[in-house]
């Protein structure tokens, strides 16, 4: 259960003002249909969530004792100052609306997310946890209560959102819990 809030909130708060929030916003203002966009959302993080999880999993396995400790603490801190750079949404990486709304955002949501600080939290916290099951579901959701309103909301509540304070209380979960490991193990 610990494997499922944990995930679920750093990447509910890391989320806010991500490139992948970015592009929610973009795929409600231009398509309109809020439906098939969050469940674009959802199977791409799940798929997406899922395979970097196992990935952290399989790399936990080989990372045993000190050195996981220290990659993994090590990790979490870069993760914190990696959540205090904005992310913009760069136009070569706008959508292309040739398929469906639901194909669209699928597609552009599982490739904007390779890489992205979500993803690779994802990673570690699929090392820290040993869990697939509950560190993807617990991703997934987080990704779900950030952009879910992203969609509905559309750009209004971007702008409205104080992004500054939302990237520092991001910046700290990150930076807490990569001392935690350091400290406690």
């Amino acid at each position: 259960m610990e494997a499922l809030l944990v995930s679920t909130g750093l990447v509910a708060i890391a989320e806010i003002g991500d490139k992948t929030q970015l592009l929610a916003i973009l795929l409600a203002a231009r398509f309109r249909k809020p439906l098939p966009i969050i469940l674009g959302i959802l199977v791409a993080t799940i798929a997406n969530h899922a395979l970097a999880a196992l990935l952290g999993v399989t790399a936990g396995g080989f990372l045993q004792g000190q050195w996981m400790r220290w990659v993994l603490g090590a990790a979490f801190i870069a993760f914190a100052a990696w959540a205090l750079i904005p992310d913009k949404f760069e136009d070569d990486e706008a959508p292309k609306d040739r398929a469906g709304v639901f194909l669209t955002t699928l597609v552009a949501f599982f490739f904007v997310e390779m890489g992205d600080k979500t993803q690779v939290a994802t990673v570690a916290l699929g090392a820290k946890f040993q869990s697939v099951y509950w560190v993807a579901a617990g991703t997934t959701l987080g990704m779900m209560l950030a952009n879910v309103p992203a969609v509905l909301l559309g750009e209004a509540a971007a702008t409205r959102i104080p992004l500054k304070y939302v990237r520092w209380a991001a910046a700290g979960c990150f930076a807490t819990i990569g001392l935690w490991i350091l400290i406690f193990g």
